[in-house]
């Protein structure tokens, strides 16, 4: 079994040692307490258990402490994919929710055929499912808001699992880059930054708009998918990245268990668990 996970990266106005350290702290909890987890569940429920986890801690750019737009309001993203089953859910721009990622299981859970779902129409969905109203701002968000202060999209979540039965799975959620424009679509609910198959799963985050020209997600999946190792598929999708100056992170594992995490710039926050050695971003 192996379980990795990553918090986005570190905003320019965020590198004091007491929050790096917060975040070793947050990241290590976070990630035991989902591989404990991972050994009684699939690969699928514990990226959302372990996406949960990261939603409901403040230090992390989703769910609770997620963005603010330029309009006032907080709008998240969510998506998971099942490895074996290929299906993937999400919902996009969602407001007044805890946990989106919750949603976007529920979603694959109930077998609906629409399994995506944007604005209101997701909420109505989460309103019908009896997911309560919560406000998912905190006193930094709304004052970085107030100084129209920005973290330029380095703000997401995710992990990625392979279980005891070999099986594969990822979730990804983002609370935003910060003042976008309403209506802005991350890169957390498409394939190009939440993307798993029987034989790797990947999450990223970063510039959403950089990590979908560079389809960065299926592009590695599929690369491994043809053959190519892990880290040959990671490196040779970094380098097309660099063809357009983008900026991203990703974690990776497959399905012999092989596990990987790259960035464009090193501040990623990630974590990965095997039961035994845990490696932690320094």
């Amino acid at each position: 079994m192996k379980l990795l996970i990553h918090g986005g990266f570190f905003s320019e106005s965020d590198q004091s040692s007491e929050t790096k350290l917060a975040k070793q702290s947050a990241l290590r909890t976070i990630i035991t307490k989902a591989y404990a987890y991972l050994e009684s569940h699939s690969a699928v429920q514990t990226c959302t258990y372990a996406v949960s986890l990261l939603e409901d801690d403040p230090l992390f750019n989703a769910g609770i402490g997620s963005q603010i737009q330029h309009d006032g309001v907080i709008r998240m993203s969510a998506a998971l994919m099942d490895g074996t089953t290929q299906k993937m859910s999400g919902v996009i721009n969602i407001e007044e929710v805890k946990n989106p990622i919750q949603v976007a299981q529920k979603l694959m859970e109930q077998g609906v055929e629409d399994r995506i779902l944007s604005g209101p129409g997701a909420k109505l969905y989460a309103e019908k499912l009896g997911f309560e109203n919560f406000s998912t701002e905190t006193p930094q968000r709304r004052a970085e808001f107030e100084e129209n202060k920005r973290n330029e999209g380095k703000g997401t979540v995710g992990c990625v699992a392979l279980d005891q039965e070999g099986r594969l799975a990822v979730a990804t959620s983002t609370g935003g880059k910060g003042f976008e424009i309403p209506g802005r679509v991350s890169d957390s609910a498409t394939v190009a930054g939440n993307f798993s198959n029987e034989w790797c799963a990947v999450s990223c985050t970063g510039v959403g708009e950089d990590i979908v020209s560079n389809g960065t997600a299926c592009k590695i999946v599929t690369r491994v998918t043809d053959g190519q190792s892990l880290k040959s598929a990671f490196e040779k999708t970094f380098d097309e990245l660099k063809t357009i100056n983008g900026f991203a992170g990703a974690i990776g594992v497959d399905a012999k268990g092989n596990t990987f995490h790259l960035d464009s710039h090193p501040s990623m926050v990630y974590a990965a668990y095997d039961g035994e050695t845990l490696d932690l971003f320094n």
